[in-house]
């Protein structure tokens, strides 16, 4: 008997016009490894938490969910806890107490195992995951990467049957987001734990997987094998937009329209490439970022602590920004890379060093000149940007603010509606928005300010890699008007392809900086599993693109030849 059948599923919020979900059929059997991946809004999330009955969203559901043969609305309440584990995208919206060791402990101790079990439990699940030294520390110490860890620790803790993860590495650093990954692997292949996972960033966990789910507007597209998922969106007549998104092993393959079994690793496609072409050619030319602007945002020497007795999060830090670019700041979760973000706002003040925004410094703005028609700022968190009921009503309460009168209002938010793409979603709720959809309107609303100057802070986070490429095209477009856009970010991939100049956050500095290409060309680890792939026979093949360009100007030679 399958352990999850979900059969003849529709779903519609309430308020609703349109289904969330329509008339979706899937099967998970016990010790499977399924993605669920597709465009943001299609309806992902929707479904998991359809499954977990605590986090049933509000609507009318037709058809059935079963676990084990029973409808998960009838499932015991600690039945429905212990068996079903849930990881959230955000881990600061499940960590519950203060400390590691209480966290732990919280679910067991909610359903009433008794102390010597529980520390039993603890025990082991703190050596599974490796994560004994942070036993005695405060929750709020850990980085983004460990508060992850520990929220899929705090839930493999109850022994679930099946875990469900929605983008849990959407806030992770690459490296962070790998060793996450590995972990999930772990528990499915060592514990045969059956995990149902929804996420955007393909590299690692799509090879993992043993069924793959693709989702297009509210239904199941796909599914099937990973491979088969490869091989069969390669093979539509006008390639699918969610094909943008498959692993670049996957991506290179059918670019090059290879034959026989479709590579999935950045391994298997290394040797796809080593075996098939030659490599006369080692790199392209590329253009090169122009850096004699006008400097739109320049700090010299500059230092900044939360509180005199903590350390310091900037330490002698230079950075230019130049008129009319696109930099994108790269960085492990915790190094400060927000706050940096906070100072190029002037919510935040260095104190120690120059900042200067066009040449003139921040006590030589008045009022709030340093803001209107100048500098706005997209906060990692979207949701906080938000106060009204529906979106249109919150991009109404900006041109207010501006003094604008309700004719001249309608026109801005029209306008701005309709460069971000967001008309559509004009009449929902901000919180009833995916994640991808509410960057996109946080964006309308910060761009009716009409800055100079955007600071985005992991605007891509939700994003799917079709609305990412259509993001870039509203950045490249306010790029266009003359706008200058500073991005925090830990989406390699979006950097490599779309920036034009990237730069390294390490311990309080800007460590290094170059244009895209040569930036990811000469990392090894924060760089692109393109460029991965293609060393060393290629040498700055950072994007897909790129080298699928190289290939094709060196020729084929070896098996398919």
């Amino acid at each position: 008997m399958a352990l999850i059948e979900i059969k003849n599923l529709t779903f519609t919020y309430n308020g609703a016009e349109e289904p969330a979900l329509s008339d979706i059929n899937l099967t998970v059997e016990s010790g499977d490894f399924v993605l669920l991946f597709g465009e943001s809004g299609c309806g992902k999330t929707t479904l998991l938490r359809l499954i977990k009955k605590q986090l049933r969203p509000s609507g009318t559901q037709k058809g059935e969910i079963l676990f084990n043969g029973q409808p998960v609305e009838n499932m015991d309440e600690r039945a429905s806890v212990s068996e079903i584990g849930y990881v959230m995208q955000d881990p600061e919206n499940q960590t519950v107490t203060d400390k590691v060791w209480h966290e732990l402990a919280f679910g067991l101790e909610s359903l009433g195992e008794k102390t010597d079990v529980i520390r039993r439990r603890v025990a082991e699940i703190c050596g599974f995951f490796g994560i004994g030294g942070w036993y005695g520390k405060k929750t709020s110490e850990l980085s983004g990467g460990q508060k992850q860890l520990l929220s899929l620790a705090s839930v493999m803790v109850m022994n679930p049957s099946v875990l469900i993860l929605d983008e849990p590495t959407a806030q992770l650093d690459p490296i962070a987001a790998s060793e996450f990954i590995s972990s999930v692997k772990k528990i499915n292949e060592e514990l045969g734990v059956t995990v149902i996972v929804a996420e955007h960033r393909l590299e690692e966990v799509y090879p993992a997987a043993s069924k793959v789910v693709l989702m297009d507007r509210a239904k199941i597209f796909m599914c099937d094998s990973p491979r088969e998922v490869g091989r069969r969106l390669s093979e539509e007549e006008k390639p699918h937009k969610l094909s943008l998104g498959l692993p670049a092993a996957v991506r290179l393959f059918n670019e090059l329209g290879g034959k026989g079994e479709c590579p999935l690793t950045v391994n298997e496609g290394k040797k796809y490439i080593s075996g098939n072409f030659r490599c006369a050619v080692k790199r392209l030319e590329t253009e090169q970022p122009d850096v004699t602007g006008e400097k739109a945002l320049e700090i010299s020497g500059g230092y900044f602590r939360y509180e005199r007795d903590l350390p310091d999060v900037l330490s002698g830090l230079d950075l230019t920004v130049y008129s009319n670019e696109i930099l994108c700041i790269l960085g492990a979760n915790g190094a400060g890379k927000t706050t940096l973000l906070r100072v190029l706002s002037g919510v935040k003040r260095l104190y120690k060093g120059k900042y200067r925004v066009w040449g003139k410094k921040l006590k030589e703005y008045s009022g709030n000149s340093l803001y209107r028609g100048n500098i706005a700022c997209l906060p990692q968190n979207p949701r906080n940007l938000f106060v009204k009921n529906t979106v249109r009503s919150d991009l109404y309460e900006v041109t207010k603010l501006l003094g604008l009168n309700k004719e001249d209002g309608e026109k801005e938010v029209d306008e701005v509606c309709r460069k971000t793409g967001i008309g559509r979603l004009c009449g929902s709720h901000p919180y009833d928005l995916s994640g991808g959809e509410r960057q996109k309107a946080a964006l309308a609303k910060i761009l009716l300010m009409k800055p100079r100057i955007l600071l985005l802070d992991e605007p891509t986070k939700g994003l799917d890699a079709y609305s990412k490429r259509e993001f870039a095209e509203i950045l490249h477009a306010l790029k266009s008007e003359g706008k200058t856009v500073v991005i925090v970010t830990h989406d390699v991939e979006f950097a490599a392809s779309y920036a034009d100049r990237c730069a390294m956050f390490f311990d309080g500095q800007i460590v290094s900086e170059a244009g895209r290409v040569e930036f990811f060309a000469t990392n090894s680890y924060y760089t692109t599993a393109a460029a991965r792939m293609t060393r060393p026979m290629y040498e700055n093949a950072v994007t897909v693109e790129l080298a699928a360009e190289l290939c094709r100007l060196n020729g084929r030679g070896g098996d398919e030849a």
